[in-house]
């Protein structure tokens, strides 16, 4: 809950937007990627269907097949490995690695302006994180698209970070830049964190 304060997008104040309002942005202009993508995908469906179903909710697309077309794209894009053969497969079929690709596609395929990924590296092991944070770093870039990344793991932070606001009890207590953060930092807290 948001008890003050406010949240601009495109100049409009989303907390005194309508429910109708955030519904057009939330999934089309602004999109997220969760940590765990097993509690955020449907089982019932396949990947394909899932990546293709924001296309379809906001009327992005001419048909079912322009936007399955578009999902098979963008998973090929964020490297899910042989989708073209495993079209059908459901999310219990995909690594956890590949089940994060799926995610981030169907998060991308609308080309959301901001990307919000609430620590969407967590539950993987390094290998397969340092992937991903190569991937989203990549295509926020070739997208163009903005990225709110949250993280506790300080090492992810300077790995994907150009400036990092640092909160404690959920106020801001650093702003900067990443290099300044973590070679001149000003908070105790922040100090703190960083000597950890």
């Amino acid at each position: 809950k948001i008890e003050s304060g406010e949240i601009y997008f495109n100049g409009e104040d989303l907390i005194r937007s309508s429910a109708d309002e955030i519904r057009t942005l939330r999934g089309k202009s602004i999109s997220m990627v969760f940590q765990d993508p097993m509690s955020c995908l449907n089982p019932y469906l396949s990947i394909l269907e899932q990546v293709a179903e924001p296309l379809i909710i906001h009327n992005l697309v001419s048909s079912n097949e322009e936007a399955k077309k578009q999902a098979l794209e963008m998973l090929e894009r964020v490297g899910v490995v042989d989708i073209r053969n495993r079209q059908k497969a459901y999310p219990h079929e995909f690594s956890g690695g590949m089940r994060q690709r799926a995610m981030i596609a169907m998060a991308l395929v609308t080309k959301p302006e901001l990307l919000l990924a609430d620590e969407p590296t967590t539950a993987l092991d390094v290998t397969v994180q340092a992937k991903i944070l190569k991937l989203l770093r990549k295509l926020s870039k070739e997208m163009d698209m903005s990225m709110l990344f949250v993280s506790h793991d300080l090492g992810v932070v300077a790995e994907i970070a150009d400036r990092v606001v640092v909160m404690y009890k959920g106020k801001i207590v650093e702003e900067n830049t990443t290099r300044e953060i973590f070679t001149a930092p000003t908070h105790p807290y922040v100090k703190a964190l960083i000597a950890c």
